[in-house]
């Protein structure tokens, strides 16, 4: 894409405009993040109102309800009105009163209840994502009525790739089809004859978007329906709307698992205080768990005292089971989105994940034991006159340590999943940090099994 330099004045907004005119909405969209809230929303009132809305209706857009707060209200009410159902909840969402009152009301009755309908929804769910506008024929109508209903109403839906057959008596969701199977249909016959002989795949509005986003993948579907109780149609989630929904789910996860909470806008737009208020209690909680293996530490304080050489391996032997309890946790937070396994299969986790530990630490305790032998012979550092007893300390001490993290990064999402807590909370640093303590323990537990009478 060709870029300008973008500046407030109206002749550079000018030049602006007439450079974006003729591009796709998607490289408007980032033209557009780049300028300052004030000339983004210019040029955004400028566009065609068309492009207007193709842009709008972009989810890469950044800030649209701020930029529909600096256009004035009839233009901003006429966007709003034009834009996906979806797309104008979410906006709505994002608005600040007494802006979103102002707007709420001047909006057409149509828009103004689906908009209300969907902010209904808690953030997350399939009724938070799915749009109202959707093809809908009664079972009566013909191959040929429902292709020229597609024709009259295409240009205010979200999607005529899929297309629901209800009962017109109550409006149930009978059947659903294609518009392919419909174009290769004849025309005088039956819309059920061109629909699958089976009841279609469909949600329910308190659905979490996770888990509609695995029934659009099993099923491989451009769509699904949303319906209540009583199996009306109340909408439909899009395959790309759901693409944006898991980005956003994966991205939250992500930072979760680095040890923060979750950012709800991008790195670049949070403030300083929020980034302090986001990062800040997880690190001090983290803190005062890390405090805990002072504690342990204090509580061998003779040992260390008549073994200094046990502190040399203790940051080596710390981070190899925080490294293998952060790849645990990590194998297993994935596969517990992805229903890999269930809460029921920790057992079987557990019974994986002692073995494999056992045989990580037993290669991570072959190598430290061979390069104490080496230091010793090579002169390169003395570890005593039981440096052999040294060495197996360490390498018995590895495959403790890189065991009990395996086993304590694998059981600790499922520990978090059975109270109701995102998995993706059991943070790489979480598990470091439960894992020093209990290492610390291990470390010179071992110590004491097996220097106890020379060094000790």
């Amino acid at each position: 894409m060709q870029r300008v330099r973008r500046s407030s004045n109206r002749s550079n907004i000018s030049a602006e405009l007439e450079n974006l005119a003729s591009q796709d909405a998607a490289d408007i969209v980032v033209a557009l993040n780049d300028d300052p809230p004030e000339t983004a929303a210019s040029i955004l009132g400028r566009l065609p109102p068309d492009r207007a809305v193709q842009v709008l209706d972009e989810p890469e857009l950044k800030g649209p309800a701020e930029l529909l707060q600096h256009l004035a209200v009839e233009q901003a009410v006429s966007l709003l009105q034009a834009v996906s159902a979806d797309r104008a909840a979410a906006i709505f969402r994002e608005l600040d009163e007494p802006v979103r009152s102002q707007l709420l009301g001047r909006l057409d009755h149509e828009t103004r209840s689906s908009i209300e309908r969907l902010v209904a929804y808690s953030p997350g769910t399939a009724g938070s994502l799915m749009t109202t506008e959707f093809v809908s024929v009664p079972l009566s109508w013909t191959v040929g009525a429902t292709l020229q209903h597609i024709r009259e109403v295409e240009r205010t839906r979200e999607t005529v790739y899929a297309i629901y057959i209800l009962d017109p008596a109550d409006g149930i969701l009978v059947r659903a089809t294609t518009l392919r199977r419909l174009i290769t249909g004849d025309p005088s016959a039956s819309i059920l004859s061109v629909s699958p002989d089976s009841k279609p795949i469909a949600v329910s509005p308190l659905m979490d978007r996770e888990e509609v986003a695995r029934l659009i993948a099993k099923y491989d579907l451009l769509a699904v329906p949303v319906v209540d109780e009583a199996s009306r149609v109340l909408g439909i989630v899009t395959v790309d709307d759901i693409i944006d929904a898991m980005i956003a789910e994966t991205t939250e996860d992500v930072q979760k698992f680095g040890g923060m909470e979750a950012l709800e806008r991008s790195y670049m737009d949070i403030s300083f205080n929020e980034m302090i208020r986001k990062r800040g209690g997880w690190l001090a909680a983290l803190f005062v768990g890390e405090m805990l293996t002072a504690s342990v530490m204090q509580h061998y304080e003779t040992v260390l005292a008549q073994a200094v050489v046990l502190t040399l391996f203790i940051p080596l032997i710390m981070s190899s089971g925080g490294n293998s309890g952060s790849q645990a946790t990590s194998l297993l937070v994935r596969a517990i989105a992805l229903q890999e396994v269930r809460p029921g299969d920790w057992w079987r986790v557990a019974l994986k994940e002692v073995p494999t530990g056992m045989s990580l630490g037993a290669v991570l305790g072959a190598i430290g034991i061979a390069r104490i032998a080496l230091w010793q012979s090579a002169g390169l550092y003395n570890y005593g006159e039981h440096w052999g007893l040294i060495a197996i300390t360490v390498g018995a001490a590895l495959v403790g340590i890189v065991t009990f993290g395996s086993l304590a990064g694998a059981m600790l999402p499922f520990a978090l999943k059975a109270i109701n807590f995102d998995p993706a909370t059991a943070s790489a640093p979480l598990v470091a940090t439960l894992v020093d303590v209990v290492g610390i323990v291990i470390y010179f537990s071992i110590a004491l099994l097996f220097l106890t009478g020379t060094l000790l």
